[in-house]
């Protein structure tokens, strides 16, 4: 398949695209500088350029025209900036989604985070707030979309190297994940009907990848 990655230049999606690769598909990375083409390009991925900001609906169709799945997995970044929590993870994830419904795209997977359903502390901040309120209202968008989606919500997400074995379920509780855990993942689901309409926290754990996707599917 070729799998559209939005945010293709992140932590994450530079990990999961050899995985792709690895498992046959191609990966497009959408991403927003041509200068990222070589890195993402020795990846193994093919890159299309997006400016996920500046560009409306219908660009998103035409990035993801040819696409037989896509992953969201775009983020505004750490820094402080409260308008790039709307720009990029909601509205982002937003047009990503109506452009798969015009392409008849069926497939979508989005990272989203652990407990954004949840109320958000005072002391949390601003930034925080307007992060978990992108990240929720982006979630529930998906979920009322008529896609075959999944939706995984790490913990806090860290760089040490994957050990390949996770927790990932309905309840799990807060913890850590590696980044790279994360992308195996959404690689492990990707071909996985019984994972359709699934949203599963993720964190790191002591179930190899695929047992653990299996049993939270049953």
């Amino acid at each position: 398949m070729r799998i559209a990655v939005v945010g293709g230049n992140g932590n994450i999606a530079r990990l999961l695209h050899p995985l792709l690769v690895e498992a046959g598909h191609t990966p497009v990375a959408l991403v927003r500088r041509e200068e990222q083409r070589p890195g993402l390009e020795a990846l193994g991925a093919e890159v299309a350029l997006l400016d996920i900001e500046a560009s409306d609906e219908d660009a998103f169709v035409e990035a993801l025209r040819g696409a037989d799945a896509v992953v969201f997995s775009a983020g505004g970044g750490p820094d402080g900036n409260v308008e790039r929590k709307r720009t990029v993870d909601l509205e982002g994830s937003l047009k990503s989604i109506a452009a798969a419904e015009r392409l008849g795209i069926r497939r979508f997977l989005q990272v989203s985070a652990i407990d954004v359903d949840s109320p958000v502390p005072a002391e949390a901040g601003e930034v925080w707030a307007a992060y978990v309120a992108a990240k929720r209202d982006s979630d529930a968008a998906l979920r009322a979309s008529g896609l075959d989606w999944t939706i995984l919500r790490p913990g806090r997400l860290v760089d040490t190297e994957g050990t390949g074995r996770v927790a990932l379920g309905d309840d799990v509780p807060r913890g850590d994940v590696p980044r790279a855990d994360v992308a195996a993942v959404l690689a492990g689901v990707l071909e996985r009907p019984e994972t359709y309409g699934k949203q599963w926290n993720l964190v790191g754990g002591d179930v190899p990848v695929t047992e653990a996707i299996t049993r939270a599917a049953g």
